[in-house]
C-alpha cells in the first residue's frame, strides 16, 4: 500500500493577523459547474431534432414532405431540411417524389428492438416456470446444422448444469440434444453425427452413432426426452419438443440425480405450461 502524506513539507507557521470570530463565508453549491453540469446541458439539440423528424416520419405510412414535417414537429423549414438530408444520407430515412418514409436503417433499427422484446418475452417465461416449478429451464433450437442454447433460467439454489463438455459437440449425450435431433429427418440426424460422433463422456452415455439413432427412432412424438447422467454426472435431465414452423426447438429442465423422483412430473408441468402459452409464445421463441 502506498501511504501518502498529507501534511505540508514546512511547518505550518500561525498568521500575524487577528483571526475572525464570526464562521467563514460559505459559498452555495454551484449545481451548473463542469463537475455538475444541468442536465439540459449535457443533451446534444441537433440529435434531439433529428429523432423528433424520425419519430414523425414513422407516423406517416405513406410518407410526408418536408414542409408538413417541419410544421409537425416544430422546426424551421432550414433546419428541417438540413437534417433531412443528413438522415437520407445515413440511410436512416428515404426520399421518393418529394416525401420522406424510413430508410433501411431505421427498418433495421425496429427489427433489433422487436427481437431483443421476443428474446425479453422468453426469458420472463422462462423465470416463471422456473419459479413454479422449481428447477433450472432451457430453451434451446437448431439451426444450420448446430444446437443453441438461446436461453437459460436457473438461481443459485437450483443452478443450471455447469457446460463442463461443449454443449453442441454432445448433442448425443445430453437431453436437449437428443429432443432436437429426434425432431429432424434421418439424413439431418446422420450429417449431424458424422460432424460429430457420439462417444461416452461418462459411463452412462450412449456408446455410438448406431446406438444413438436406434433410440431416437424408438422415441415417442412429443414426449419428453430423459436423460440420466449422461453429460454429467450427478445430473438428470428432461426435454420437452416443441414444434414451430419448420425449426427444431426444445425446452428443458435439469435436476440432481437424487431428485430423480421429481424429473417426470416437473417436465409434465413444464410441458403443460409450454402448451397452455405456445400460441403466444410462437413468434417469440423463433428468434
Amino acid at each position: 500500500m502506498v501511504m501518502v502524506d498529507t501534511a505540508s513539507a514546512e511547518p505550518f507557521a500561525p498568521s500575524s493577523r487577528p483571526r475572525s470570530a464570526a464562521p467563514p463565508l460559505q459559498r452555495p453549491p454551484n449545481t451548473t459547474t463542469p463537475e455538475h453540469p444541468h442536465p439540459a446541458a449535457t443533451l446534444i439539440g441537433s440529435v434531439q431534432r433529428a429523432m423528433r423528424l424520425l419519430e414523425t416520419v414513422a407516423e406517416h405510412e405513406y410518407g410526408a414532405p418536408a414542409k408538413q414535417l417541419a410544421r409537425e414537429t416544430g422546426l424551421a423549414l432550414p433546419t428541417a431540411y438540413h437534417l433531412l438530408r443528413t438522415l437520407v444520407h445515413e440511410g436512416y430515412l428515404r426520399r421518393d417524389r418529394g416525401l420522406f418514409f424510413l430508410g433501411e436503417a431505421a427498418e433495421r433499427l425496429g427489427r433489433s428492438g422487436a427481437a431483443q422484446k421476443r428474446r425479453s418475452t422468453v426469458a420472463d417465461t422462462l423465470a416463471q416456470w422456473r419459479d413454479s416449478i422449481g428447477v433450472p429451464v432451457y430453451y434451446a433450437r437448431y439451426r444450420d446444422g448446430e444446437i443453441e442454447i438461446m436461453c437459460v433460467s436457473d438461481t443459485p439454489g437450483n443452478p443450471a448444469v455447469e457446460e463442463w463438455a461443449d454443449f453442441g459437440e454432445t448433442a448425443h449425450a445430453h437431453a436437449i440434444g437428443q429432443c432436437l435431433l429426434s425432431q429432424l429427418d434421418e439424413d439431418a440426424r446422420r450429417d449431424h453425427l458424422a460432424r460429430y460422433p457420439a462417444e461416452s463422456i461418462t459411463p452412462y452415455t450412449v456408446r455410438d452413432n448406431h446406438a444413438l439413432l436406434r433410440r431416437l427412432e424408438r422415441m415417442r412424438r412429443m414426449e419428453p426426452v430423459v436423460e440420466r447422467q449422461e453429460y454429467a454426472l450427478g445430473t438428470v435431465c428432461a426435454a420437452v419438443p416443441i414444434t414451430v414452423g419448420t425449426t427444431a426447438s426444445t425446452m428443458a429442465i435439469s435436476l440432481p440425480a437424487h431428485h430423480a423422483d421429481r424429473l417426470l412430473p416437473a417436465a409434465r408441468q413444464l410441458q403443460s405450461e409450454i402448451g397452455r402459452l405456445l400460441g403466444s409464445l410462437a413468434i417469440s421463441i423463433s428468434i
